[in-house]
Parts: structure tokens; sequence; C-alpha cells
């Protein structure tokens, strides 16, 4: 009873000592953020003005700072921040995405909130701001995030004080205009700021420009989970220790291409989940262990330097979800394995050397969407099986040697197929009549159906009405465009290549082609026949050269306001240029109609501040003379108006453009000298092609010019990797195989011939003067041009020997001076210092002494040298005579030095004596007493003076 009484008691006084607790704590008001806290706040919010256009963008989620009330008393409720339960004291402070413009540094009252712990401030614009060093004396912070705000220049040195860090993100301080890294960190290095680091978890450190090895100290942050380190000019070797980190699940070091490294044997556990390494220098083979990763789910081996076949155990990876082993150089074949890869999403192998099938078993990954095969050697066919991946939207094969008769049905069944690249293989597409069907089809955005012997437009494209992408090039396809074309995907549809087949028009389509978004349009290399078609307002792209076309150039075109290129050459175009054409818009940078039936004169009035770049109107039949206001064309690099019927002396004023590459005016009737240009006049500052062949030029060669070309002498870039002349183009399509570059290309005569060059390669210098009426010497400048590669002076006039200065061209690769009337010696100088040289003609001179041996002289044939009757020795029959070799070189003799004919010379000398003598007979036997006074006098003369 006793014992049943005390327990009542006990139970009584826990309840009243719950209900007193209760009503206390119900009474006391909440904590409430400190005032000089609060005040700290509403001044940051002040400091900092709303990006209302990065807000309209979506760039920003919104602006948090604008529920910040000076009129509410408790800042712990303001969005973005954490307060201390008890203390009230601001712990946390996330302004991520909230549309911040301005300026902070180290007097800001963000730092007067001394316990903050978590600090995120990621995805603003402070407006390359340095980071201010007064975040050292936030020595409570756990949590720091600073990526993507436009912060610039060197991580202080402070940030390494927070040794209480568990997550550091830096990242992504990027300047889009120019494209740019902001943050550096070399002065402290990474070593430093991260030393004292020890309980860093989350680091990610990418774009910022570091340009060092990564320090193996790293590999002593035990608790690291995460590491990102992508584009930060990363060199030298990958501390391997990193690897075998117990906590660490994510590897990111894509884009640091001098980074080197190579997978270990995993034979330790871990963690790993991510292990992305694209774009490095990472080598070696990828080792049989890997199969020990059993926690990874993404990896990106992709654009590195590996090599030898794929292990077959890569498919023993429960949990990947991400393979990307492209661009590199695996071989072998593709492992029938990776078929047990059952959650794998992504598998990328294009653009490596695999041989052999593809295995069926990669049509059990069910839950794949993206599968590229693309650029291996691949044989075989696709899997008949393909089908059962149903959730597949991307599939490419191009440039494989896939073969046989491929059905389309297959792609079709797949509902969310949306983008297929069968090019570049030997298959026979088979496109059913499928007017009858009832199932669904996909409703694809790209098909590229390059080489697949398709004779026809396939039947299932009548469906499509989504697609963006059509690349139907280098078929068999003959006829018309079927008019239902007219009604395919027409609001939709950005490029389309119809190139390469034998269409020879359009079945019934409007007069502006009917596909109202197309920026692309390829139809070149066709039959095409009657007039220009005109495509729709929002071309950027039109090429239809190589064609039948004919008609005059239809003015509509000049409504092209976005078109950049326009490539109508090698038809049967005729009549005038418009001048539209030369006041376009100024957008265009390609003008192409060489090869046509164009005539009158070129159009004057080309605008101001045009972007133009290249202009060829070349193999026309236009006359007259060069506008002037082809000046107004500042950016223009090539110019060739050669094969024309244009009448003027030579546009010295073309010099004064400062980008101007190429100048081509061969085949017209050009006239008169080329007056050397004023001193100290930067003319043809970038000429480096200069074809003036097949002109009435005459009088002597244009020393001044070959003074002043400089980049002919000293060119940028040669040791570069090579670069060709062309455009990039700026196109709005978010699209996967999208030709965005149009090559430069051009013809003029190398070696003794005439050859095109579909591509243009920068260091490519060139002088044509050939067939004109030049005369005098060759100019001993010439061999200031170090940068030649092409000298052609044929049939001229041109007197003199053949100047030892052209042996300074060390980089010539063919020279030509033949039909000319050179005098001398073949200096020796040129067999051996040019030797590059695989192309030489000086036949039909008037050459003297020994051809030259040894070198590049040693495959020259007899051709070379035919017609210099004073020539002798290989590979001439002629043998020399004793006398031959020992010959005074051409600088030392009259005749070379100025250029005189022994025979003329023989002649006047012989003319002059005989009529001295003649006149001396008259004069004596009229005038003995003159002639007797007046000579005799003289040897007396000489007499006393001998005496003297």
């Amino acid at each position: 009873m006793r014992l049943s009484l005390a327990f009542a008691c006990f139970l009584f006084i826990v309840t009243l000592f719950q209900f007193t607790a209760f009503s206390f704590s119900s009474e006391q008001p909440a904590v409430l953020c400190h005032s000089d806290e609060r005040l700290a706040l509403l001044q940051l919010k002040d400091s900092f003005i709303i990006d209302k256009q990065a807000l309209a963008a979506g760039f920003c989620a919104y602006p948090k700072v604008d529920s910040w009330d000076s009129q509410s008393v408790d800042c712990c409720s303001w969005d973005g921040i954490e307060c201390d339960e008890i203390t009230g004291v601001v712990i946390g402070l996330d302004l991520s995405s909230s549309c911040l413009y301005g300026s902070i540094n180290s007097t800001s009252s963000l730092f007067r909130l001394l316990h903050l712990q978590k600090l995120n401030l990621a995805n603003n614009h402070f407006n390359y701001s340095l980071i201010p060093y007064a975040l050292g004396n936030l020595s409570m912070l756990t949590y720091l995030n600073l990526s993507s705000s436009v912060f610039s220049g060197q991580i202080p040195s402070e940030i390494s004080k927070l040794y209480r860090l568990s997550s550091l993100d830096f990242s992504n301080n990027w300047d889009t205009n120019p494209s740019q890294r902001l943050l550096v960190l070399e002065k402290p290095d990474v070593k430093s700021l991260i030393q004292n680091l020890t309980n860093l978890k989350y680091l990610n450190l990418s774009y910022v420009v570091m340009a060092s090895p990564i320090p193996s100290v790293l590999a002593n942050l035990s608790s690291l989970t995460s590491l990102y380190l992508e584009s930060c000019g990363l060199q030298g070797m990958f501390p391997l220790a990193i690897f075998r980190l117990p906590n660490l699940e994510t590897i990111w070091l894509s884009h640091n291409l001098d980074l080197t490294g190579y997978l270990l044997e995993f034979n330790f556990s871990n963690k790993l989940k991510k292990l992305a390494l694209w774009n490095t220098s990472f080598s070696g083979e990828l080792p049989a262990s890997i199969e020990n990763l059993s926690s990874l789910e993404f990896l990106g081996l992709g654009h590195c330097n590996f090599s030898g076949s794929v292990p077959s155990t890569l498919g023993n990876l429960p949990n990947l979800k991400f393979l990307d082993l492209a661009t590199n150089s695996f071989t072998g074949s593709v492992p029938p394995t990776l078929g047990n890869l059952t959650k794998l999403d992504t598998l990328d192998l294009h653009d490596n050397y695999f041989t052999g099938f593809i295995p069926s078993e990669l049509t059990n990954l069910t839950q794949l969407t993206a599968l590229n095969l693309l650029g291996n050697m691949l044989h075989g066919s696709v899997p008949s099986s393909i089908s059962r991946l149903e959730k597949l939207k991307f599939f490419d094969c191009d440039d494989n040697r896939l073969g046989g008769i491929l059905e389309m049905d297959a792609f079709l069944e797949l509902k969310d197929l949306q983008y297929l690249f069968l090019s570049l293989n030997n298959f026979y597409l088979v496109s059913p009549d499928n007017s009858n069907a009832t199932s669904p089809q996909a409703q694809l955005v790209d098909i590229g159906l390059r080489h697949c012997h398709l004779r026809e437009f396939p039947y299932f494209l009548r469906n499509q009405h989504r697609l963006q992408l059509l690349d139907l090039s280098s078929n068999n396809i003959k006829g018309q465009i079927p008019q239902w074309m007219s009604k395919v995907s027409v609001e939709t549809l950005l490029f389309l290549d119809l190139s390469n087949n034998s269409l020879i028009g359009f079945d019934d389509f409007p007069l502006v082609l009917p596909w109202s978004k197309l920026q692309y349009l390829k139809l070149d290399s066709n039959i095409l026949r009657g007039s220009l078609p005109v495509p729709p307002l929002s071309t950027v792209f039109y090429s239809i050269s190589n064609n039948s076309l004919n008609g005059e150039i239809p003015q509509l075109l000049c409504n092209l306001s976005s078109l950049s290129i326009l490539d109508f050459s090698y038809n049967n175009m005729s009549g005038g240029i418009p001048v539209c054409l030369s006041n376009f818009s100024k957008s265009l940078l390609v003008l192409k109609v060489r090869s046509n039936q164009l005539d009158g004169p070129i159009p004057s009035g080309w605008a101001t501040g045009n972007r133009l770049k290249m202009i060829d109107l070349s193999k026309n039949k236009l006359q007259e003379k060069i506008p002037k206001s082809l000046m107004e064309c500042k950016m223009l690099e090539y110019l060739d108006l050669g094969n024309n019927q244009i009448r003027d002396a030579f546009p010295s004023w073309l010099g004064s453009l400062p980008e101007l590459n190429i100048l081509i005016l061969s085949s017209n009737a050009f006239y008169g000298r080329m007056e050397n240009p004023k001193l100290n006049l930067n003319v043809f500052p970038k000429l480096r092609i200069i074809d003036l062949s097949h002109n009435r030029f005459n009088g002597t060669l244009p020393w001044g010019y070959f003074e002043r070309w400089i980049s002919m002498k000293n060119l940028d870039g040669k040791n570069s990797p090579p670069k060709y002349m062309l455009e990039s183009l700026d196109m709005r399509i978010n699209l996967m195989h999208v030709p965005r570059d149009y090559d430069y290309s051009m013809t003029i005569t190398n070696k003794g011939m005439e050859m095109k060059y579909p591509k243009i390669i920068r260091t490519l210098v060139a002088i044509d003067f050939s067939n004109n009426r030049f005369d005098g010497e060759i100019p001993k400048l010439i061999g200031k041009l170090k940068e030649l590669h092409l000298l052609n002076f044929s049939n001229n006039n041109l007197v003199g020997g053949i100047p030892v200065a052209i042996a300074k061209l060390t980089n010539l690769e063919s020279l030509d001076l033949s039909e000319n009337k050179l005098v001398g010696r073949i200096p020796m100088e040129l067999s051996t210092q040019l030797t590059f040289l695989s192309f030489l003609n000086v036949s039909h001179n008037r050459l003297t002494g020994l051809i030259p041996g040894g070198g590049q002289f040693e495959t020259f044939q007899s051709s070379s040298f035919d017609g210099n009757l004073g020539l002798c020795g290989k590979p001439l029959l002629k043998e020399c005579s004793s006398n031959s070799g020992s010959l005074p070189p051409p600088s030392l003799t009259s005749s070379g030095e100025f250029g005189l004919d022994w025979k003329v010379v023989l002649f006047g000398y012989g003319c002059g004596s005989l009529f001295g003598v003649v006149i001396g007979h008259v004069v004596i036997k009229k005038k003995p007493d003159w002639f007797a006074n007046t000579f005799s006098k003289f040897p007396t003369r000489r007499r006393r003076r001998h005496v003297l």
C-alpha cells in the first residue's frame, strides 16, 4: 500500500514538472536576431542592385533580398538567413541565384557577421570583384560557395585560415565575352591554399587558372569525397595516391590537356562513383582490375590517349550508367560483356579503331538512351534486335564499314528515337511504303542518311513533322524533288543537305522554298535546271554550286537579311550581278559566283561597314573597271576577279585593305606599269598570294611592293598547327553533325599546271606574274620574301642574270623563270640551299654554263633546261667543254651585270669599227693638212709627259 502511494506521488510530481516547464517555455518570447547583424544585412542589401536582365532571362531564381524589410524586426525570418536557435546569431547566409549585381570588398558589412558557418553567394554577378581577403576573418565557416559569380583575380591566401571548411567552391567564374577564366591560384598556389584545410570533403576549383601540377598533399585529405578541377591548366603527372583516398566518390579532371597519368591497378577498396578524365593526356591501357570499382556510376575517358583493347571485365560494373571511351586509340572488338551493364544510359565509343561486329548483346541494354559508334571500323550489319532498345533516343553508327540491307522499320518502332545517323557506310536502306501503317512511328529530330544507296526520297519522311536536320547527300536520288517534300517539317527544319545526287528540279514548289526556319541549305553537285531557287528569309548558309541553273540572279536574294554564305558557282547564270548584292546586309561574309556567264560591270556602291571576307567573281564575262567602293570591304581577306574581261590599270588602292590575304586578277586585260608605292606607305600588309598572270602589265618588276609585302617576309603563326582559311558559321542550330565551317578554295598555277586548292592553308605564299610584258632585271629584293613557296615570272621579257638572292628563299617549292631573256649561269647556290624545291623551269632563256648538280637539281628533267643553247651537263645530253666549268659567275661579267648578249656586243663592235674606218678615210682624203696638224701633236705630248 505504501509502495503504491509512493509511486502515485512520483507520477504527480513528474506531471507537475512537465506542466510547469511547458508553461514557462510558452511564456518566453522567440529569440530574435541581433540588431547589429540585422543592420549589417540591410546595408549588404543596399550595396547591390537587382540585375533585372538576368532575372528576365532566367539566369537567376528570384531576388531573395526583396524579402528583407527594414520594418521587420526579426531578420531570422528573412529569405536566405539561418540563425542559431538558442543565441539568435546569423550562422547561415544563402543568397545564391538572387540576381545580385555590384562589387564587394573587405569593408562590406557582410564581414560583421562573425558567426557565419555557411556562406553561399553563387550564381550572381559581382562585377569582376576580387575575392575579399576579409573572408579569412569568418573563422567559423564550414561551407563557402562563390561559384559562377564573376569574381576575378588571385584567390587570397587568407582562405587557407578557414581550417573548419568542409566544402569549398570557387568554380565557374567565367567571362563569356571574351571567353576567359577569371580566377587565378598561383601565389599562393593550390598547395598553400589547401594544406591546412584538412576537414575538406568537397573541393571545386573548376575553371580557376592554376597552370601547375596537382600537389600530392591532396592525397592527405582523408575526408575528401569530391574533387573537381576541370579546365584549370593542370600540368604534369596526376598523383596516383589520390585514387586511394578511402572516402573519395568523385574525381573530375576534364579539359586539362597537359595533365598526364594512367589508371593504376584497382586492387583496394574504394567508394569511387564518378571518374571524368575527358580531354586530358591520360594514357595507357584500361586495367582488368577496373571491375573492382563496384560503386562506379560514371566513367568519362573520352578524348584522351588510351590504347589497347577494352577489358571484358568492364562489363562487371553493375551500377555503371554512363560510359564514354570516345576519341582514343582503342582496338579490337567491342566486348560483348558490355551487354551486362543493364543500368547503362549512355554508351559512347566513337572515333576509335574498333573492329568486328556490333555485339547483339548490346540490345540487352534496355535502359540505353544514347549509343554512339561513329568513326570506327565495324563491319557486318546493325543487329536486327535493335528494336528492343525501347528507350533509345540517339543512335549513331556513321563512318564505319557496316553494310547489308537495313530496314528502316526497325528504327521507326523505337518511339523515343529522335537522332538517327547511318551515313558513310555501305547500307542499302529499305524504307517501305508505310501509307497503311496504323502504329505510331518515331518522330525524329535529326536524320543522317548520307551515302546509303537511296534511289528516291524515303517514304517515311512524309510522316515526320519535327525534323530539324535532314541529310540525304551522296546518294543516287534522281529526278524531281517530290512535291510532298514541301510539306515535311515546314515549321521546324533548320538544316537540309541534298548535295551530290542527280536531282533535276523542284516539283511544283513555291517560288520561295517553304521551310520557314531553314538556316542551312546545300544543293551542290546535282543537275538542277531552271532558275535559282530562293531560300526563306532565315537562311544563313546557301550553296547550290555545280549545277545547270540558268537565268538571271533573282532580286529576292537580297531580302535574305541573315545570309552569311552565298555560293552559286559553276552554273550557267547570266545577266548582271544585282547592285543590291554589293549593298547587302552586314551579315554576308562570302559571295562566290565563280564560273557562270555573268556580264556587265562589277557592282559599285559596296556598303560601308560590310563584313565581306571573301569575294569570288572569277570565270565570268565581267567588264569595265574595278569599282573603288571595294575599299569599303575592310574585312576582305580574299578577292578573285580572274578570268573576266576587266580592262583597268593595277588597282594599287586595294593595298589599303588591312586584311587582304589573296588577290587574283589573272586572265583579264589589265595593262600598264605597276608603279612603286610611295615611301613610308604601308600597302597590302597581309598579302601572301598574288596572281597577275595573263594580263598586259609592262615595265620593270615592282620592287617597291616586294619591299613592303611584310607577310611574305615573316608570316605570323607559321610554327603553329596548320590553319586553313574558312568561315565559322554563326548558326543558331544546337545539333550534331552540322558543318559549321565553310572552307575557302582557289585555283592557281603551281608546278607548271593549273591546280585547285579545295582548302587554302594560311602559310601558303605565292607570286605569279607570268604571261605579261614585264622587262628589266629580277630585283635582288626578291630574296627578302623568305616565306615564298611559289614564284612564277615566266613568259615575260626579263633580262639579266638569275639573282643569287633567290637562294635565300629556302621555303621555295616551285620556281618558273621560263620564256624570258635571262643570261649567264644558273647560280650554284640554288642547288645547295633550295632543299624544298620540287619544280624548276628555266627553259627557253639564254643561260650558259654548267647546270648545277646535287640537291633537288638531281630530280629535274631535261625539259626544265631546254632552249638554252649555252647550257651543258646533266640532265641535258650536251656535255660541257673543258672551259665551260671555269667561266666566272654572271655577277663578275659585264653581260651578267648589265644584261647584254655577247653576240649583240660583237655585232656592235664590228659595225663601229667599220664606220670609223670609212669616216677616217674620207676625212684624210679631203682634209689631209687638218688631219696631220691635229693628230701629229698627240704622240709628242705623250712623250713629254713620259719624260717628266
